[in-house]
């Protein structure tokens, strides 16, 4: 998955396996396997540039796991203080 920006400045995360092709007008132009097609603000350049590095990334010894991604940290509730259970 590559992360990329649409046009309105929104992000937008893409299989990039599902690229047929990318056009180059005065926007860059995806054109998904599905027939979707996808305005972006990176260039063809930056896409295949991206592409590239993620698919080194998830083919290397190891692959994308243990990789730190978009983690929630959760926090545990605390105990009431003087008031801890005994779990006997």
């Amino acid at each position: 998955m590559i992360r990329l920006t649409r046009l309105n400045r929104m992000p937008l995360v893409l299989n990039s396996d599902l690229i047929e092709h990318i056009d180059v007008t005065p926007d860059t132009v995806i054109t998904l396997t599905t027939g979707q097609i996808l305005r972006v603000r990176e260039c063809a350049d930056e896409v295949v540039r991206r592409v590239v590095e993620y698919r080194r990334r998830v083919n290397q010894p190891g692959g994308i796991e243990g990789e730190a991604g978009c983690q929630e940290e959760v926090s545990e509730p605390a105990e009431p203080s003087g008031q801890q259970q005994d779990l006997d």
